[in-house]
């Protein structure tokens, strides 16, 4: 009974990091992507929602490959909004949600 829970979770660990391992190779950044933090954090949500003109931030990202700074903001309407800010939390660039509110 111990031998099969022993091979059992090796079986899972094994698929986990196979796993792991196809997202990355698929391109999958969520694992390498660092949120913004601290100070740097409210200076970017508030350059970003003065951008959208509203809205609440759905998640940040440092170093993307667009810019310094990336907050993705949540309009009230469900549209979302990738804004990209620069070092200096000036906006450099905006890229809103294409697809149409409720549509399948």
């Amino acid at each position: 009974m111990r031998k099969r829970l022993a091979v059992l979770a090796a079986i899972v660990v094994t698929l986990g990091a196979a796993a792991a391992g196809i997202a990355v190779a698929a391109g999958d950044d969520d694992a390498t992507e660092s949120p913004i933090t601290g100070t740097d954090l409210r200076k970017a949500t508030a350059a970003a929602l003065a951008s959208t003109g509203g809205g609440r931030v759905t998640g940040t990202e440092v170093g993307d490959e667009e810019s310094y700074y990336e907050v993705e903001v949540t309009l009230d309407d469900g549209r979302q909004v990738d804004v990209q800010l620069d070092k200096s939390f000036n906006v450099v660039g905006s890229d809103a949600d294409r697809d149409g509110v409720g549509e399948d």
